[in-house]
């Protein structure tokens, strides 16, 4: 009788220690970060320099996941511009259990192989802004194509009769590890080859510093004075630009940009820069937390990813592509302010208020 009432005390203890071992980890598991079942989603941006990441595109993706899935549970890490720094990302949140990972790829061949990673362990990837390499479910972007083609049809404007295949334009392009800045390439020569002399050429690698440099570099080579305007494939890379002209006393020439940066529509306003384009950055967000959502309930895509791109890695990829706009000084009203991405308080500080007075945005 004695050992039956032990072998039955040690089953019990057995079982309430498992009992209690079970109910600590869905402890952990509901106040951690491990893991939330199939509900958690991660999202990985490429860096902090350009404003758009961390003011508009982060909370905008928040925002649309907790309406679509209010239990979903949100990972988030930035890259600070650095490649290995954003694989290490990807695997840790692999190892958080996150089911569903929205990227914009530093550099979208580096990546490849820990999407293929990530994936292999079960985990759906959708490419965020840029077409990252690798197995990746879904792409949501912009036609960056035609982004290229809105950039260099408003140097062309602005230029008017300039607009001769006499003219030197200097064109400073993106980062190369960036799929979408070939695309914005492409596009820009789309338009101006044929109409202007692309007389220089280079990466600014999406860093005012570097397209100052490249910049100056090309006034060098070129002459201030032989200089008939400036494709910047970003209005980042554009302050570092129009620092440039402005030190070299070049004024009057049309300078491009992309992104509709509060600063980009500010020197629009003052004239130091002439067209930006504007990918709106709220229907490109809630559109990536839509496909996540999707994929995390392991719905059909097919309705919203409508077109198939080939990757970089010559994967075919179902995509959500949505449509830029080319932003002047005629029409911030009726983009960025009507939109509500800037008021005019934003954009009329005190050191733009006689330009936007002239401009009619006060």
């Amino acid at each position: 009788m004695r050992r039956v009432v032990i072998g039955a005390t040690a089953v019990s203890m057995a079982l309430s220690i498992a009992a209690c071992g079970k109910a600590g980890d869905d402890k952990d598991s509901d106040s951690g970060s491990s893991s939330s079942g199939n509900k958690s989603i991660g999202l990985l941006l490429p860096d902090s320099v350009t404003a758009r990441y961390e003011k508009f595109d982060k909370p905008y993706f928040d925002a649309k996941v907790k309406a679509l899935c209010a239990d979903c549970k949100l990972e988030y890490a930035n890259a600070a511009a650095d490649s290995a720094k954003q694989a290490q990302q990807v695997s840790s949140m692999v190892t958080k259990g996150v089911k569903v990972i929205v990227i914009s790829a530093q550099d979208s061949a580096a990546i490849k192989s820990s999407i293929q990673s990530a994936v292999d362990k079960g985990v759906k990837v959708v490419a965020y802004d840029r077409l990252a390499q690798g197995p990746v479910s879904a792409y949501v972007s912009f036609d960056n194509v035609k982004v290229g083609e809105l950039q260099g049809q408003a140097l062309l404007d602005s230029l008017g009769a300039k607009a001769t295949t006499k003219s030197k334009i200097v064109m400073i392009n993106g980062d190369d590890a960036d799929p979408n800045a070939g695309q914005f390439k492409e596009g820009a020569h789309k338009a101006l080859d044929g109409k202007v002399d692309i007389a220089y050429e280079q990466s600014g690698l999406w860093k005012d510093t570097v397209a100052a440099q490249k910049m100056s570099a090309a006034i060098t080579q070129l002459g201030a004075k032989n200089i008939a305007g400036v494709y910047s494939a970003n209005d980042g890379m554009a302050g570092g630009i129009a620092n440039t002209l402005k030190g070299a006393k070049i004024s009057g020439i049309p300078l491009t940009g992309q992104d509709a940066e509060l600063a980009g529509i500010q020197r629009i306003v003052a004239g130091t820069q002439s067209s930006t384009v504007y990918k709106a950055f709220k229907p490109e967000a809630e559109a990536a937390a839509q496909l996540a959502v999707d994929l995390l309930e392991g719905k059909d895509i097919k309705a919203l990813a409508t077109q198939t791109l080939t990757s970089g890695s010559g994967d075919k990829v179902p995509s959500q592509l949505l449509t830029p706009v080319s932003v002047t000084k005629a029409n911030i009203k009726d983009t960025v302010i009507k939109d509500g991405l800037y008021t005019v308080a934003d954009i009329c500080t005190a050191e733009y208020a006689a330009a936007c007075k002239a401009a009619g945005l006060q």
